[in-house]
């Protein structure tokens, strides 16, 4: 069900357009609140906000290089049980994604939910874009976007793209309800409004927007981009493997790190109530550490950090969307992502799945099928 809609915006600013947008449809009776985006008004930082007034929407920023969480772990503290009402989400396409493994966990709902996806830009690492923001977010965020929309790249007073969005082969989002398209557009005049489902359908039908075909410009745009991405993440794949390919080396590269378990906390798909890691399995008793010191002459404080790695590696490595949450929640500077993404490549790969392709797909090993890896157990 694709309806593809014109949004104009040559009456204001992009962001001013968005706003009303999201006015709109929070003056549709059947939408009770929005959650998106919005410059704090305490702080010049982006972050998710859930609202019911239309007036309070003039702050709305979804365009901001502002990434600080992964807000599918929102919309799964808003899903998990009945909300009482329909609530719309402004998500990023790694958002979306992260939120279909979610639902497929049975850890939120879709079902009074309305999916707002929007062409991913990409963000800044949170260090940078504070170095980046000044005391004008809304001024910044308009410079970041007239950048990249206008071929001339992300890369503005001396800060890059996070990692993670350089690496992300996902800048369309797939599965929402409805679509919010910049790349190929002419933002100076109308932006592409996209209705994906019949649920999509039936709230843009509220608004009376024109219609207009989806510009050639547009698919091009979204190819070269999704090239250039891939180019990036496979030499990073391919740096990533020749640093941990051996115990030592994997030992080093996670040297510094101090079990502050940030990155499980920002993973967006790390789900589980109780977490092994903070509970007495590894409280070790204090003898135990000199019997592992008198034997190796010298232990590394803390332990079991390479152990906390891999055993969430092998958890997550099958739901990993490449957000890069953990590496933005790392307060010593390792490369969480790229060791995450390289080894999700490989294990996605391996079992056919791709995580948040899907909803009909169930994750890998939450099913027996007889037909698989046949060549492994030797039946033919």
């Amino acid at each position: 069900m694709v309806n593809s809609l014109k949004l104009e915006t040559k009456d204001t600013d992009l962001l001013g357009a968005l706003q009303n947008f999201f006015k709109s449809l929070l003056g549709i009776d059947e939408i009770q609140a929005i959650l998106v985006p919005q410059i704090l008004p305490m702080k010049n930082m982006v972050m998710p906000v859930l609202i019911s007034d239309p007036e309070r929407l003039d702050g709305v920023d979804p365009l901001s290089p502002a990434f600080p969480m992964n807000g599918a772990k929102i919309v799964s503290k808003l899903t998990r049980k009945p909300i009482g009402g329909k609530v719309a989400v402004v998500l990023r396409p790694c958002e979306i994604r992260a939120f279909i493994e979610l639902v497929k966990l049975k850890q939120g709902h879709m079902d009074e939910i309305i999916i707002i996806g929007i062409d991913c830009l990409g963000a800044y690492k949170n260090t940078d874009y504070f170095q980046y923001v000044g005391e004008d977010p809304k001024e910044s965020t308009q410079r970041f976007y007239e950048s990249v929309l206008s071929g001339n790249g992300a890369s503005l007073e001396n800060v890059e793209l996070a990692p993670a969005c350089k690496a992300c082969e996902h800048p369309v989002p797939e599965h929402a309800d409805i679509l919010i398209g910049l790349f190929g557009l002419d933002i100076h005049k109308h932006i592409l409004i996209q209705t994906q489902t019949e649920k999509g359908k039936k709230i843009t039908d509220n608004l009376e927007l024109p219609k207009m075909g989806e510009p050639p410009e547009r698919k091009t745009a979204i190819e070269n981009l999704i090239a250039e991405r891939i180019d990036y993440r496979d030499k990073m794949f391919a740096e990533t493997s020749a640093a941990t390919d051996t115990l030592e080396k994997l030992t080093a590269y996670l040297a510094n790190c101090i079990n502050c378990y940030n990155c499980r906390v920002a993973c967006p798909v790390c789900y589980c109530r109780e977490c092994v890691f903070v509970t007495d399995v590894f409280n070790h008793e204090p003898s135990q550490y000199l019997r592992w010191s008198a034997r190796k002459g010298a232990i590394k404080m803390p332990t079991d950090t390479v152990f906390y790695h891999l055993t969430r590696l092998a958890h997550m490595s099958t739901a990993c969307v490449g957000c890069g949450q953990c590496s933005n929640a790392c307060p010593n500077g390792i490369h969480v992502m790229e060791l995450f993404r390289t080894v999700a490549d490989r294990t996605q790969k391996g079992f056919n799945y791709e995580a948040g392709r899907s909803l009909e797909e169930f994750p890998p090993m939450s099913e027996f099928r007889e037909d698989e890896f046949d060549e492994v157990v030797g039946i033919s």
